[in-house]
Formats: C-alpha cells, structure tokens, sequence
C-alpha cells in the first residue's frame, strides 16, 4: 500500500458482476451501475457527477449503506425509517477500505434531510437520553433553520474532522456564496484527514482543487477534467455571454 493510499478511509468499491442477477432490472440497468466495474477514490475528495436519470444518487446510496449509514442519512448511529425505499444494490458492493477507521461520519442526501432533522428532534424529546443531539448540530433546531442554514449548521458544527462524508448534492439548499464557504470548509476537514465522496451538479463545488472527477453517462463511467466537465463550460458560457444565450434559449 502506498503512502497515499494509506489516508484512504475507502479505497474503492467493486461491483460483483458475476453476482447480479440481471442487468435488465432496477437498478442495475441504470447507466451508473450497468457499465460499473470498480471505483477507485481519492483521498480527500471525489466527485460524482453527470445528468439526471444516470444514477449517481442509487450508486452513492449503495456505497453509504454498504459503509454502514441509514438509507436516509445521518451517522451510523441512525436507524430510523420513513420509507423504505433504498435499492438493493448495496448488497452486490465489495468495499476494499484503508488500514485506518474514520472517527467521525455522515451521510447527507437533500431529499431526506427534512427526516433526519425530524428524528433528532424526536429524540431530543424523549426522556433520559443524554445531552441534546442537537448540541452537535449547534443548538439549534434544524426544522428551527431554513434549508440553507441547516445544511451548513450540519457543515459548520457536526462535521469534525478525521470522518468519512457522503453527501448527495449538498447545493440544493446552498447559495452560491454558501457554496463557495462550504469548499473552505471542506479544505478544513481535508487538512483534518477527511475523506468526502459528493455527487453534485455545482459546477462550483466541484471546483475543489486536486479532486478527482467522475461523469456518469449512458456508457458508464469516466473520469474527466474539470474544466472538461458539460457543468463547467455552460456556466462559463453562459455568464461570458448570457444576454445571447437567452435570446437563443426564448427563441427572440
């Protein structure tokens, strides 16, 4: 193992092709999981983009349940369910992981945040559990919170450092000024021994300097440039010359 290799907290994720049952059925006809073989990841962080539909939030799912977190997010120590929605492709997943174990983990999917907070508030009231879980959240309510604030109260106060992050696209609730303070952060917590795996359409998040990039497509999946990526060059485009993009994009 290399020196590199040895930051790891996930190495990479295999497919075990020769396990599936068929790749006609949901969800291994998905773009993201047919043409998949092996993910190999980067230290600190990688990046899973590509248009909507390819699979990239059933793919980072599978790999979060296979590393031990609830379908709907949160630390390992979640369990509650709303709906039990989640694939069975975590099961088909082999994870080769690094000599060292994270101290600290979350998973964060947008479409289920609502339900995490909700959990912890309903922790918070029942009787003799300890400090309020929220204290780790800042100490305040999520649901308290609008999307935005949570999301980065989530950033700011629970993530410490020396963890293991999955998020599934965290700009949703994110302006673009959250955004741009959300890569300072992330910089804190890679310089704190953080790995972070994020599917994302941000083409500013996605900005993190020396990540590594994948681009989900109909005929799987490659890693690609930044300044490569479709996400890149349509903002730069766009903002370089929006006036005429408009007009070609209401026909005037």
């Amino acid at each position: 193992m290399s020196t590199i290799d040895a930051k790891h907290y996930l190495l990479q994720v295999r497919l075990l092709r020769d396990k599936v049952p068929s790749f006609e059925a949901y969800p291994f006809c998905l773009p993201a999981v047919r043409h998949f073989d092996t993910l190999t990841l980067h230290p600190a962080v990688t990046f899973i983009i590509g248009e909507n539909g390819t699979g990239k939030s059933t793919l980072l799912e599978a790999i979060a349940v296979a590393s031990g977190f609830n379908p709907e997010g949160g630390t390992r120590n979640f369990n509650f369910t709303t709906r039990t929605s989640h694939s069975e492709l975590y099961k088909f997943l082999r994870l080769s992981r690094g000599i060292r174990r994270p101290k600290d983990g979350f998973f964060l999917r947008a479409e289920s945040f609502y339900n995490v907070a909700t959990n912890i508030d309903e922790l918070d009231e029942a009787p003799g559990l300890g400090p309020p879980i929220k204290d780790s959240y800042g100490g305040i309510s999520l649901h308290q919170q609008s999307h935005g604030e949570s999301f980065f109260a989530l950033l700011m106060n629970r993530f410490g450092g020396k963890g293991f992050y999955i998020l599934d696209e965290p700009e949703a609730a994110l302006s673009p000024t959250r955004q741009m303070a959300m890569i300072s952060r992330m910089h804190e917590l890679v310089q704190n021994n953080s790995q972070f795996i994020i599917a994302t359409h941000s083409p500013i998040i996605m900005a993190y300097p020396n990540a590594q990039i994948f681009v989900l497509s109909q005929e799987g999946l490659r890693k690609i440039d930044y300044t490569e990526t479709e996400h890149f060059r349509i903002a730069r485009d766009f903002l370089n010359n929006h006036e005429k993009m408009l007009q070609i994009l209401m026909d005037e």
